[in-house]
């Protein structure tokens, strides 16, 4: 039976976005037209993506050319298990933001609501077109429409210094990422402009010198788009700056673009990798993972908090891809199969649990205008629905049991156990520290999650304004719904979700992973090694509580009585005393502080509002950037002396370019 053709219908999708987005013009000022029309127009367009998605992982691979692009060099399409992969992550994840970005918009966000339709939608079609490009041209063409449209919409309320500002950050980021990509396929190119197709770079066989020159260009330019550390700045300032569906779409989706950029470039384009190329790749990466979750345990205002997060989360998926690179490249194809595996299940999770959460912030901060942590608390009473909800993705990215968040980093760690088997005696006394370093970060992501949840929706509000929050609208909650939905099924059902990841396993390496067990249990490699049952543990988990609320009630209490708990002999608590941002960030902060650049400010003995400020920066902005952006304005202001504005110096010029030339002819 003939394949259907999945290609022109993901095309047509991106097309359509594109088409939505231009349709908000009709109404550019109406919120309603956008937020009700548009947007779940869009919705239907990622429902559809996302099938596409799931179905190429188990059809042929299709290709297609469009009559367009430059000169000799058509613009070349390809869809593959690779790509599907993430098209199915890029739709089934969308699906939930834009739904609820239909209620969030309610109001607009700075910018004229048909103007941010148009960009919210051109964004989802330029990442599609990323996964679709099968030429440098179109490969490019596509990043730096994302780049761009990104842009946008991180500056929606650019009438605020501060976002104007974070706007650049990324914007500089961005290109110094894309001119290294630039170079990379440069690099790769064989033949003209024929050989900037990527079935020509397939072919294209360069000697391993030139091959690490061109994986190191990829690193550095898609490494720059995931924020990995130290390329990560920008980061930690457009998520808390971009409007909450925005920020969920960057680091749910768009961080993503990058690793499937570097996977078809490293396991794909680069058909041959060298296994120390792994190395750098994992150490970057356990490092990233580290650095992000202690700044994220330090941190006072929630999108940042969550931002820090998501560079943790990369860093643990650039290790994983770092594992898988080590072992292909030396002949172990399935151990190599379990550590892409393992990424590939993380980067899927972290689609889901990070986009929930930074819409449950959304909703936080539109009921109480307040991002700071500090000004919280006590909202699951006022936000039932939001509550319950992100309390699904605080358990899912803390890494516990049955949730999706567990499975992918016990599949890691299955991976980590088999690095005694890597012939390389160097490598083999190192990976014991990395190992460790993973399961510090999970630990601390775990600390850093109950921190967020506690402060925010637990104990009492810390502000009298806080009793006018409310829950969020129909809309907003059918999105937090169907994400928290995907965190459970992804972590009930890890059997069929590695059915689907085998196919790209077996794109990518020629050796699927093919697990043993029934839906029921799940053995990644073999029964001896390790069994996993999410569904043996949930059962045993609610009859653990079950028991425990039934005994407890039949045995302590034998009727009902209702008396104020226990006050530590303080009577009159209020929220001022819980445990605060700061105070839960402290044991961090002072056992890690090498990692910070603190400064303290301390009252003083005849200050009339005395107060104690503790800051927190990032010691890459003192140490590595601000030098840099120095410098550069040093040797701006150097070249600069050469325009006087007088025309006897221009003429000068002209004549010393002159001499130069003719004694070059001359000699």
């Amino acid at each position: 039976m003939q394949a259907p053709a999945l290609l022109p219908l993901a095309l047509g999708v991106a097309v359509a976005w594109v088409g939505m987005g231009l349709a908000g013009f009709v109404a550019p000022r109406s919120t309603r037209w956008v937020a009700r029309v548009i947007f779940p127009l869009g919705v239907l367009g990622s429902l559809v993506m996302a099938a596409v998605g799931l179905a190429a992982l188990f059809v042929p691979a299709q290709s297609m050319i469009l009559p367009i692009g430059l000169p000799g060099l058509p613009m070349h399409l390809h869809l593959d298990a690779l790509s599907g992969f993430f098209l199915l992550l890029l739709g089934a994840s969308s699906a939930g933001i834009s739904i609820f970005a239909a209620g969030y918009f309610r109001e607009g966000e700075g910018t004229a609501p048909g103007l941010l339709g148009m960009q919210y939608h051109v964004f989802l079609a330029a990442m599609s077109m990323v996964m679709l490009a099968a030429d440098a041209y179109s490969f490019m063409l596509a990043w730096e429409v994302m780049a761009m449209a990104s842009y946008f919409l991180v500056v929606s309320q650019h009438r605020m210094a501060d976002i104007r500002n974070a706007g650049y950050v990324y914007l500089l980021l961005a290109h110094l990422g894309a001119i290294a990509l630039l170079l990379c396929f440069g690099v790769m190119m064989q033949g003209g402009a024929a050989g900037l197709t990527f079935e020509a770079m397939r072919h294209a066989h360069l000697s391993p010198q030139w091959a690490s020159v061109a994986f190191g260009l990829a690193v550095l330019g898609f490494g720059a788009k995931a924020g990995l550390v130290p390329l990560h700045v920008w980061l930690p300032e457009a998520h808390p700056a971009a409007p909450s569906p925005v920020s969920a779409l960057m680091s749910g989706v768009m961080l993503k673009t990058a690793i499937y950029g570097l996977l078809r470039v490293s396991f794909d384009l680069l058909h041959a990798p060298l296994w120390w190329w792994g190395l750098p790749l994992l150490a970057l990466g356990l490092f990233s993972a580290l650095f992000g979750v202690l700044f994220a345990a330090v941190q006072t205002d929630m999108k940042r908090l969550l931002a820090y997060s998501s560079i943790e989360n990369i860093g643990i998926a650039f290790a994983a891809m770092g594992l898988a690179l080590v072992f292909r490249g030396v002949g172990l194809p399935l151990v190599a199969a379990l550590a892409l595996a393992a990424m590939l299940y993380h980067v899927l999770n972290h689609a889901f649990f990070k986009s929930l959460l930074f819409l449950a912030t959304g909703s936080v901060l539109h009921a109480t205008k307040q991002r700071s942590l500090g000004k919280l608390g006590g909202l699951l009473r006022r936000m039932p629905w939001v509550g319950w909800t992100a309390l699904i993705g605080t358990l899912a990215i803390a890494g516990l049991p049955p949730l999706n968040g567990f499975v992918a980093e016990w599949l890691l760690l299955q991976a980590f156990l088999f690095t005694p088997q890597i012939p390389e005696v160097f490598f083999n006394l190192l990976i014991p520290l990395g190992a460790a370093m993973l399961a510090l970060t999970s630990a601390l992501a775990a600390y850093v999650m109950v921190k967020f949840y506690g402060v925010i929706f637990l104990g009492q509000p810390r502000e009298a304004q806080l009793a006018q929050a409310h829950d969020a609208d129909w809309l907003e909650r059918i999105g937090l719904v169907w994400l928290a939905a995907g965190c459970v099924l992804l972590g009930l059902l890890p059997g069929l979700v590695l059915q689907a990841i085998d196919r790209v396993n077996l794109l990518l390496l020629g050796q699927p992973l093919t697990p043993r067990g029934s839906w029921l249990w799940l053995q990644p490699v073999s029964p001896e090694h390790a069994s996993y049952s999410p569904a043996v543990v949930l059962v045993v988990g609610l009859v653990a509580v079950g028991l425990t609320v039934g005994l407890t009630h039949r045995v302590y209490t034998g009727r009902t009585r209702r008396a104020a708990p226990w006050d530590c002999g303080a009577p009159g608590l209020t929220g001022r005393m819980q445990d605060s941002a700061e105070g839960l960030g402290q044991p961090v902060r002072r056992v890690f502080s090498p990692f910070f650049l603190t400064r303290v400010e301390l009252p003083q003995p005849d200050d009339a509002a005395p107060r104690y400020r503790v800051s927190v920066d990032d010691r890459f902005w003192s140490q590595f950037y601000r030098p840099v952006a120095q410098a550069v304005l040093w040797l701006a202001r150097q070249i600069g002396r050469l325009q006087q504005g007088r025309i006897s110096i221009y003429l000068l010029y002209s004549f010393l370019t002159l001499l130069v030339l003719l004694m070059a002819v001359v000699r």
